[in-house]
């Protein structure tokens, strides 16, 4: 069976272009993940890789798939040049390590919080996974794997999680939309919750 990163890696590259920085973390009993940047005009894309190396595994099952099950990795875009966002590095790895870690199956509409700030002065500690195939495309896998899915992440202020928590992932993307909430800017305000 084929390894998937260097295709989840080469999927990365036809769709956003070459990586000018990439970095790597490893945590005590998981496999390395690295987290690759990608400029694009002036947006940074911080694309993590390593998350599909093994398939994600429901945490009530008995005995762990090595082959069948949910596959991704995360993808996060911001505005260039406004706040010091390569400091997401760690926690961008530290996500895409808690399938591994705390056996979690990331899907859109889940949060994920890191507890502390995405970067420093972030006004986010949490991110919305929202629904993959607009930036990157899935990646087909040979049977009987499951394909990669790219899953965006959008960041979330306290206030908002703690909303989306109670109203659901749906609600507050309407919320966003309706007040054009611009998701990319790395120092933005929580939107209106009332």
């Amino acid at each position: 069976m084929a390894d998937v990163l260097p295709l989840v890696e080469a999927r990365l590259r036809t769709a956003l272009g070459e990586p000018d920085a990439r970095a790597a973390v490893t945590f005590l009993g998981t496999d390395r993940i690295e987290v690759l940047r990608f400029q694009q005009g002036g947006i940074a894309r911080y694309a993590s890789l390593g998350m599909s190396a093994h398939p994600m595994t429901d945490p009530t099952a008995v005995v762990a798939d090595p082959v069948k099950g949910p596959r991704a990795e995360l993808v996060l875009s911001v505005r260039s040049g406004v706040a010091d966002t390569d400091k997401v590095l760690r926690p961008l790895a530290v996500l895409a390590a808690s399938p591994q870690v705390e056996g979690l199956v990331v899907a859109p509409g889940a949060s994920l919080d890191v507890g502390e700030p995405l970067w420093s002065g972030a006004p986010f500690t949490s991110v919305l996974v929202a629904e993959p195939g607009g930036l990157v495309e899935d990646l087909e896998l040979d049977e009987p794997l499951d394909p990669v899915r790219f899953l965006p992440l959008l960041p979330m202020t306290p206030n908002e999680a703690a909303w989306k928590r109670v109203h659901g992932a749906q609600a507050l993307q309407e919320r966003w939309l309706n007040h054009g909430t611009d998701l990319r800017d790395p120092s933005r305000k929580s939107v209106t919750l009332e």
